[in-house]
């Protein structure tokens, strides 16, 4: 395919970026990159009354992290309103549109006769001109709207790159409304300036867009445009089979930067949700632009797993360097009101834990609890923390203040401790992680000394000694 390609993300600011429109951006993304094309980002932004600054930056926020650059752009369809005009103006002069008067109570009555006749409720043509047809005189002082002249007879068929052909009846389709009153252009007639005016080769998006594409096309075709190639892509269902809700992934692809993802496990998997290649679960990102194609874009509904989104991030946290991770958790701790510089080094940490987690939170965490004052639950100190505990515990601790402090001498301590009280090593290292982390469950005990340092180990275990 030649590099002409031209795609493009086009979302509307009336809310958040959430997983289904990430995804979208993202085939759009690396079908352009695979074929050393343009990827461009539009937003929609006519709908004034629901369209915000806020929404805008939430969405630039979602493609930065998810590291989706656009060639071109972001155009935003306000600023191009003199553009549609124009365009209204020559379909006005070519009979490819016309004005139409009626007013919305008339098509309210229009529409309820239709319906009472059993027939499709729809705009009757009225004001459409055609040959030896006498038009109404236009009524004073009423604005009209502009419709587009629909063809009236045969098909308007594309072979769909996901949903393969689709063919509607033009008779289907009655004319619509491509300027309001106010002479504000309408969605579907912006979307088509639009895709002419930015040479868009094919049109990846949601399969919600499918009653759109015939009537985009008839317009397409009325101005002599090249009509795009479509790929309509299925919609993705939650956990549990049913549509996507804010409870099982409809939400904010920021809110998976909050929760503790990195942005290279959210690509990952947005990439096989829908589309595959063979067998492979783990890719990098630029294998996925050397694979990605139309073709294995399923055409039924994806469903969402969050048990394999955690299992990606949790291994991309174990791939991670250390410094990277030393950064997310030094933020997230940050806006916790924990001083990540009260603790040792956060590498070091870090290289404790990270094998063990699922996201960036729970490495958090435990991370947090080597820079804070910890309390353990009480609880935890009168199942663990027992006279015989803490007997063991003072014999350790007089080892520990003058024991070389690498994990071998450290082991080695603790093992002498356990020889001399006659027990086994649970015995001692657990009632030791509660004293000093406040919990039971740690990594290698040795190793967690080591990195906590002596000067917090013997000041944390002298509260129970």
């Amino acid at each position: 395919m030649a590099s002409n390609v031209r795609t493009r993300f086009a979302p509307s600011p009336t809310g958040y970026l959430h997983i289904g429109g990430a995804r979208t951006a993202l085939f759009s993304w690396a079908f352009a990159r695979r074929h050393g094309g343009t990827f461009i980002l539009r937003i929609e932004d006519t709908d004034v009354a629901r369209s915000t600054p806020e929404a805008v930056q939430a969405i630039l926020d979602g493609m930065a992290w998810l590291g989706l650059d656009a060639d071109e752009g972001p155009f935003y369809q306000m600023q191009r309103m003199d553009r549609y005009k124009e365009v209204i103006l020559q379909m006005l002069a070519a009979g490819t549109a016309y004005h139409c008067y009626t007013s919305p109570e008339e098509l309210d009555r229009i529409r309820e006769e239709q319906r009472a006749r059993g027939e499709k409720p729809r705009y009757d043509g009225r004001w459409r001109p055609e040959a030896g047809k006498v038009l109404p005189t236009p009524p004073e002082g009423v604005k009209p709207v502009v419709r587009f002249r629909n063809p009236a007879e045969g098909v308007v068929a594309w072979d769909d790159l996901v949903k393969g052909r689709i063919e509607i009846a033009n008779a289907e389709l009655d004319d619509l409304v491509i300027a309001r009153a106010d002479g504000t252009p309408t969605y579907n007639f912006c979307v088509v300036v639009d895709d002419l005016d930015m040479g868009i080769t094919h049109v990846i998006r949601g399969d919600d867009h499918v009653n759109n594409t015939p009537r985009q096309i008839n317009i397409l075709q009325a101005l002599g445009a090249q009509v795009p190639l479509y790929a309509h892509l299925s919609m993705i269902l939650g956990d549990d089979g049913t549509k996507l809700s804010k409870r099982h992934g409809a939400v904010s692809v920021m809110q998976y930067d909050d929760d503790g993802y990195l942005p290279e496990a959210v690509v990952n998997y947005l990439g096989r949700l829908g589309w595959s290649h063979g067998d492979d679960e783990i890719f990098s990102r630029e294998q996925f632009v050397e694979w990605f194609d139309l073709d294995h874009i399923t055409p039924s509904a994806a469903q969402f797993n969050t048990e394999k989104l955690n299992w990606l991030n949790a291994h991309y946290i174990k791939q991670a360097d250390d410094a990277r991770l030393a950064a997310e958790v030094s933020r997230r701790l940050a806006r916790r009101g924990v001083d990540p510089e009260a603790g040792p080094e956060l590498e070091s940490i870090i290289a404790l834990y990270k094998e063990r987690v699922a996201n960036l939170n729970e490495l958090a965490d435990s991370v947090e609890l080597y820079c804070v004052e910890v309390h353990p639950a009480p609880e935890l100190i009168a199942q663990h923390l027992t006279d015989g505990a803490r007997s063991a515990l003072a014999g350790l601790k007089a080892r520990l203040e003058s024991a070389p402090w690498e994990k071998a001498a450290l082991n080695q301590a603790i093992k002498d401790t356990m020889a001399e009280h006659g027990l086994k090593m649970p015995q001692v290292a657990i009632p030791l992680r509660v004293a000093t982390l406040g919990v039971a469950q740690t990594p290698a005990i040795d190793a967690v000394l080591e990195v906590l340092g002596r000067e917090r180990v013997l000041a944390r275990m002298a509260r129970y000694v």
